[in-house]
């Protein structure tokens, strides 16, 4: 399969939202950190993109789309691969991104250590985009705010949709060409759900996302 849609946004930004709503509308299935801890595996081959090496069409497999970390860690790079796909960067509020990120996937200091293969991933995939600095307030914004105006420049706007899942439908199936459905735009990973998500990886000694 060829990826048709690609998100450059980073995790919590709506990500898990969005990929819910392309599955809906008939770009699913869609990648999303979720589909990481579904196979033993699969952190070791996003090290190897990190190292130069990937291999997208193994990653993608049956997919459609992707949205969120790890993948929009190569967004550029999955655009060039797949240059038919659009790519949708979903923003919002950087005071309120911050705040979620410290209440959810970066809640300590420093990323996870130790040699198993997601928390290598995660240093090299998404700690090494801030440094490994993850609660320095003014550098994260700023890797963020520098990475969304990247995309913007990067990305031919004919190709890109930046984008709030506050609004909605309208302005995502415009983009991708698809009738809006009647059925409200799909809400997901609040921080109570992603608590209660962390509370039952604990459990299963998965880590959460």
């Amino acid at each position: 399969m060829t990826l048709k849609v690609i998100g450059a946004g980073f995790g919590r930004t709506g990500t898990l939202s969005l990929k819910l709503a392309l599955e809906q509308l008939g770009f699913g299935p869609c990648y999303h950190m979720v589909e990481v801890f579904k196979n033993p595996l699969i952190p070791t081959w996003w090290i190897g993109a990190a190292d130069g090496k990937p291999d997208w069409q193994k990653i993608f497999a049956g997919y459609d789309s992707t949205v969120d970390w790890p993948a929009a860690t190569f967004y550029r790079e999955l655009a060039e691969t797949y240059p038919d796909a659009k790519v949708i960067l979903t923003e919002r509020d950087p005071e309120e991104w911050f705040a979620s990120t410290q209440a959810t996937i970066f809640p300590n200091a420093t990323p996870p250590d130790g040699d198993a293969p997601f928390p290598r991933m995660f240093r090299k995939v998404i700690g090494a985009l801030f440094d490994n600095r993850m609660r320095e307030h003014d550098h994260v914004i700023d890797v963020f705010q520098r990475h969304n105006a990247e995309v913007r420049r990067r990305i031919a706007p004919e190709r890109l949709l930046v984008y709030e899942v506050a609004q909605g439908w309208e302005p995502l199936c415009t983009f991708l060409g698809v009738p809006v459905p009647a059925t409200p735009m799909p809400t997901a990973n609040s921080r109570e759900d992603f608590g209660k998500r962390i509370e039952e990886m604990r459990r299963g000694n998965q880590p959460p996302t």
